[in-house]
């Protein structure tokens, strides 16, 4: 055996021995206090929606200083027929919606829609920071702690655990979900024909509900990243429901893992 192949066999021996460095992994713990998960219900195919896309985009601007929130943007299909089609709908967020809308004991799905802390808010233009600052100023009802990793070859990891407070008799399960920011849209038809449309807090991937045994639950998942999404621009959320009050009893978000 030559020199040159002995070499290379000690480097590769030595390579296999190495711990894997494809991965970076964070952890981030929820507060102590409730952080308010905001979800717009909204639709490309819909008139009325931009504002409401843009007043989630800027919530930093509307709410306190010390707000703590998690929105979420989710979008229906139920419009499409008007002449553009939502690239972004997800049948799932129409069922959600519905769940939602009959938990608060109301009628009409519509967008758009918002719910902060799973309860629905109608005047939304003028109550959203209200709404905010009460649940803030509420003890959490659950506790998560979310662990992520991202593979180079775009595998994401995400190991969550959440605990609630209570007996562990009411039915409440942790949802996960993967949102990207900074996405534009040119719609050539329907009722937003010729708009460009700017959206952030956009619901990707949607994992839920897992339910909690007791009071406590560990989940594991892995989500394979498509190479149209920004990764740079992504987000991790975690949030706990009481599935009988739809109560949000806390929600958590972190950016995508890319230190060591």
């Amino acid at each position: 055996m030559n020199r040159l192949a002995s070499t290379f066999i000690a480097i590769t021996a030595l390579m296999s021995s190495l711990p894997a460095i494809t991965t970076a992994a964070c952890e981030t713990r929820s507060a102590p206090n409730t952080v308010a998960l905001i979800e717009l219900y909204t639709s490309e195919g819909c008139s009325s929606c931009p504002p409401a896309d843009r007043q989630l985009s800027r919530l930093s601007q509307t709410l306190d200083l010390t707000a703590q929130v998690v929105p979420l943007a989710l979008h229906v299909g139920y419009w499409d027929n008007l002449g553009w089609v939502d690239p972004y709908a997800q049948v799932r967020f129409m069922q959600r919606q519905t769940w939602l809308v009959q938990l608060n004991r109301h009628r009409t799905v519509y967008t758009p829609q918002f719910f902060v802390g799973g309860k629905e808010l109608q005047a939304w233009q003028g109550s959203l920071r209200e709404a905010v600052r009460h649940l803030n100023t509420m003890p959490a009802a659950a506790t998560i702690r979310l662990r992520s990793s991202l593979s180079v070859d775009g595998m994401l990891a995400i190991d969550v655990m959440a605990t609630t407070q209570g007996t562990g008799d009411d039915p409440t399960a942790v949802y996960l979900a993967v949102a990207e920011n900074g996405l534009l849209s040119k719609v050539t038809a329907g009722e937003n024909r010729n708009a460009t449309l700017e959206h952030d807090h956009l619901v990707r991937e949607w994992i839920g509900p897992i339910r909690l045994h007791g009071n406590t639950t560990h989940a594991q998942r892995e989500i394979r990243l498509p190479s149209a999404w920004h990764k740079d621009r992504l987000e991790i959320i975690a949030f706990v429901q009481d599935e009988h009050t739809g109560a949000v009893l806390q929600a958590l978000h972190a950016g995508l893992c890319t230190g060591a």
